[in-house]
């Protein structure tokens, strides 16, 4: 095989940062199969851009790979938790996980008790890995086949509880990809077609596909498990039927625009979102017997919404905000005085655009509310008159315990307040919020097939149960250790993170020193990639 096709997986973090990174800043990493089934890896904390430079991509070789980025969690934040995670018994896998799993404390029992197997990190991924592994090793074959694989899926799905989009790389063998029987995260798979054979991607949204030149973009349904080999295609649904609910948020903000996420469109489900805002936005100010002089979005994610919502209310649309493309995502950011401080690095605000008006700025949505109180006061300080905030989706009152970093319900700024309460806790003088069944429409209409999605973070109905008081004050009570934990290695007090690696199989499971703390939120967006040749 060729270099070029050899290591291709590694182009595809590297040549499109963008397409990847806005899933996660806080690590990445990619493993790569070579021949002989050597594993070759690189990982740390840090971007994408960051990470790999060319003496790392150098060593990293292999006709197949599996990438990953992360955003800060729930989980422990030195590199031993970047992703990929690797152990190297039963025959050596490579694992990348996207979510949370709900039930840890039994299945970290079952691991100690039953299983034997040692979990070194506070990662629900690297669980999740073992439990695969574990189901594998029942086999107690020399040889694997397919069959045995999705057997081992099959029974990890009656096992675990949560959501979890998940690529593997099976050494020697083929790249794997399986989604949760809800199919609450996303993830999907396209071909490449070449003149000595397929390349094959596994991804989380299709625009990765897309920026290198992959087509016939195809979601991997819930509960189904796909393995990709040297010569073949197999998949199967290994799961029960459950109830089919994408996480809605992906919609709303997470996801990128030009990305297609089981048959939705995410950038024409943006504009419905304004289309719909408009008519509540029109209801509440006219009630209120409010007028507004000038829509202004919140880069970036909103911006298509209000673009929408502008033109709904034939009012002038304007970019009042300059954004600085050199500070990251402040959602994700670990720690309040972190992303409070990133905002006015990353945004500047035009007086031209607010002195002396009634200001309507739109929001994708409103979680912790430091972003909004600083963007208010911004625009305050540059002379609006009145600031009014419309958000695309509803209060979020709830955490998200699937994979997004919303686990402590005393950081949502809506828990516990009725929307006037929002407004002034940020500053504003009116907050209009998106309802629900509006947010719900403008994403299910591109695709009426999907029955429900999950809105657990607005209403609180979890899909898959087992989430009650009793998981929340524990998850609050691990994010509190967490987040002292962060500052003592800020400070120095715990001493420097490990470095980047390159080259050389990973190391097993034990090797790497960890902080450890539990109730975990690991990992975004995975990236496997297969190339088939002619023989």
């Amino acid at each position: 095989m060729s270099s070029l096709s050899a290591t291709f997986a590694i182009f595809l973090l590297l040549r499109y940062p963008e397409q990847c990174a806005h899933r996660g800043q806080d690590a990445c990493g990619i493993v790569t199969c070579g021949p002989k089934g050597r594993f070759y890896q690189c990982k740390a904390n840090g971007m994408v851009r960051d990470i790999f430079d060319e003496s790392s991509i150098r060593k990293l070789i292999g006709g197949m790979g599996v990438g990953h980025v992360r955003y800060p969690t729930a989980g422990s934040f030195n590199n031993a938790e970047a992703q990929p995670f690797y152990v190297n018994s039963p025959y050596g896998i490579v694992f990348a996980h996207n979510g949370n799993l709900i039930n840890t404390t039994s299945l970290l029992q079952y691991m100690d008790a039953t299983a034997h197997r040692h979990i070194n990190t506070s990662s629900d991924s690297e669980l999740l890995l073992n439990i695969f592994a574990n189901n594998l090793q029942q086999t107690g074959k020399f040889r694997i086949n397919e069959e045995d694989i999705f057997t081992a899926i099959g029974g990890m799905m009656k096992q675990v509880k949560g959501a979890y989009a998940c690529v593997a790389m099976l050494a020697g063998f083929g790249i794997i990809a399986f989604r949760d029987p809800n199919g609450i995260r996303p993830v999907g798979m396209a071909v490449r077609r070449t003149e000595t054979g397929n390349d094959y991607l596994f991804a989380s949204e299709s625009v990765v596909a897309d920026a290198s030149g992959f087509t016939d973009w195809d979601d991997v349904k819930p509960g189904e498990a796909i393995i990709i080999t040297r010569t073949s295609i197999s998949r199967r649904q290994v799961a029960e039927p459950a109830t089919f609910a994408p996480d809605i948020f992906e919609y709303v903000y997470f996801a990128r625009p030009d990305s297609v996420l089981d048959g939705v469109s995410v950038y024409r489900s943006r504009m419905a979102m304004g289309d719909m805002l408009a008519e509540e936005v029109k209801r509440v100010l006219s009630k209120m017997d409010l007028s507004v002089d000038v829509v202004i979005p919140v880069p970036d994610t909103s911006r298509v919404a209000a673009l929408n919502l502008a033109q709904k209310l034939n009012l002038p649309y304007r970019e009042g905000f300059i954004k600085n493309r050199y500070v990251g995502r402040t959602f994700i950011m670990p720690g309040q005085q972190m992303r409070k401080k990133n905002v006015r690095r990353k945004l500047n605000a035009m007086a031209l655009e607010f002195s002396g008006r009634n200001v309507l700025l739109v929001d994708d949505s409103i979680v912790r509310g430091t972003t909004s109180k600083e963007i208010i006061q911004m625009a305050k300080d540059v002379g609006a008159k009145k600031v009014i905030v419309a958000s695309c989706a509803p209060p979020i009152r709830y955490p998200n315990v699937y994979g997004i970093d919303m686990p402590s319900r005393s950081e949502l700024v809506a828990y516990g307040r009725k929307e006037e309460d929002v407004a002034e806790a940020i500053g504003a003088d009116l907050v209009i919020f998106q309802t629900l069944p509006d947010l719900i429409e403008s994403v299910r209409h591109l695709n009426p097939s999907i029955k429900r999605f999950d809105c657990s973070l607005f209403d609180g109905d979890y899909v898959t149960g087992g989430v009650d008081e009793a998981y929340f004050s524990k998850l609050e009570t691990l994010r509190a250790d967490n987040v002292r934990g962060k500052a003592a290695m800020m400070s120095g007090d715990l001493g420097p993170a490990e470095g980047k690696g390159g080259g050389g199989a990973p190391p097993m499971n034990g090797i790497t020193e960890d902080v450890v703390s539990i109730g975990t939120m690991n990992g975004d967006d995975t990236v496997g990639l297969h190339n088939t040749w002619k023989r």
